[in-house]
């Protein structure tokens, strides 16, 4: 008979691999129709991952005791957890990622791994030490490198993007590091004796990064233009940044001048940056000239990126609606809408890095209190 422990550890072996079925199904099918490829990868991820309780499941369901990972093709493809989920970053990270061109790289250590497995089989060999240890430089290689990849694309689209809260990513970076937390939380556990089984706590945190995961999974939106012409311009502005030789001359110095003038003049006149959803490519339309002509003016005529030049507007903006004794019964929430501004978290941030003050701050200073 199941004592209590056993039973809360039952029920959440159960809840974390129905939902990672659940959402794993979900991200592949994708009826939202939002970045494709890279919830496909993601929802592969996530198959994957459920692998790992379906041994305990499967327990439950027929009283039998079943280990698929001591098959040697199942132990190779579980292996694939951490390149799949490198590939599915670049995927959300990189709007003309293509896995073919970088397979003889994300193969490198599964197939090494798989040569161990294969010894281990064949030979009788006690290869334990070294399979654990292959497992951990995987893991950790390509956690390591997702980081670093969605760090790079944050930075990546503040040249064609006005508003990076909803596409910057933030919520895979949260997961790198819930992940990593989990592993130092159960090696911790594992030193320390507690009456709770280390599968139940171990569980519980997997359960909470799985709700975790489906709460961002499911309000994600798109990241990159659809439109291939659009998508094309930011893999060149992005491929620009990334060259470390100086950038090469797109226009002559007085026709830098002449349209930072007519920029200026249209920023003044029709406030575009009241459009919450201004981008790169909408603000060059309006001024007749290529994405590539206006991101090269702004680079070079203001020494910013599309992001700062936008958002320095906004802040003005919004400082002057804070200062103006008219507004005082305007919320905060309020005059991040009025000044362009999505959502009053990307409001408060911009405002607090652009002026060393948050807003609420800034109004009482200027009504003296």
């Amino acid at each position: 008979m199941f004592g209590k422990s056993d039973m809360i550890l039952s029920l959440t072996e159960i809840l974390v691999f129905s939902f990672l079925l659940m959402l794993s199904f979900i991200l592949i099918a994708n009826p939202m129709k939002v970045n494709v490829k890279a919830n496909r990868w993601f929802g592969l991820l996530l198959l994957l991952w459920a692998s790992y309780w379906f041994d305990e499941v499967y327990g439950l369901i027929s009283h039998n005791e079943i280990e698929i990972s001591s098959y040697i093709f199942v132990a190779f493809i579980q292996f694939l957890a951490p390149p799949i989920f490198y590939i599915s970053i670049c995927y959300f990270a990189v709007p003309a990622y293509k896995v073919s061109s970088n397979i003889s790289k994300l193969l490198l250590l599964p197939t090494i791994y798989l040569m161990f497995i294969l010894a281990n089989w064949y030979f009788s060999l006690d290869m334990y030490w070294a399979k654990l240890g292959l497992i951990l430089i995987n893991a950790f290689t390509f956690i390591t490198l997702s980081f670093l990849k969605i760090r790079r694309h944050q930075k990546n689209i503040q040249q064609f993007a006005s508003s990076t809260q909803e596409i910057n990513l933030n919520w895979l970076e949260y997961i790198i590091i819930a992940i990593v937390v989990l592993v130092v939380a159960v090696s911790v556990f594992n030193l320390v004796f507690f009456t709770l089984p280390l599968n139940g706590f171990m569980n519980v945190m997997v359960l909470l990064v799985v709700l975790f995961i489906t709460y961002y999974s499911l309000r994600q939106t798109e990241i990159f233009p659809k439109n291939k012409a659009e998508v094309k311009v930011v893999v060149d502005i992005n491929a620009e940044e990334q060259n470390e030789e100086p950038k090469r001359q797109v226009l002559s110095d007085d026709k830098v001048v002449e349209i930072k003038a007519q920029l200026d003049s249209l920023m003044e006149r029709k406030s575009p940056y009241l459009d919450s959803e201004l981008t790169l490519m909408k603000l060059a339309q309006l001024l007749n000239i290529t994405s590539h002509q206006l991101s090269y003016v702004i680079n070079k005529g203001y020494s910013e990126n599309f992001f700062q030049f936008v958002n320095r507007f906004r802040i003005e903006k919004a400082k002057r609606m804070l200062a103006d004794k008219k507004n005082e019964k305007l919320s905060i929430l309020g005059v991040a809408f009025e000044s362009g501004f999505s959502s009053k978290t990307s409001f408060n941030t911009t405002f607090k890095k652009m002026t060393e003050q948050t807003p609420s701050e800034y109004k009482k200073k200027c009504s003296g209190l």
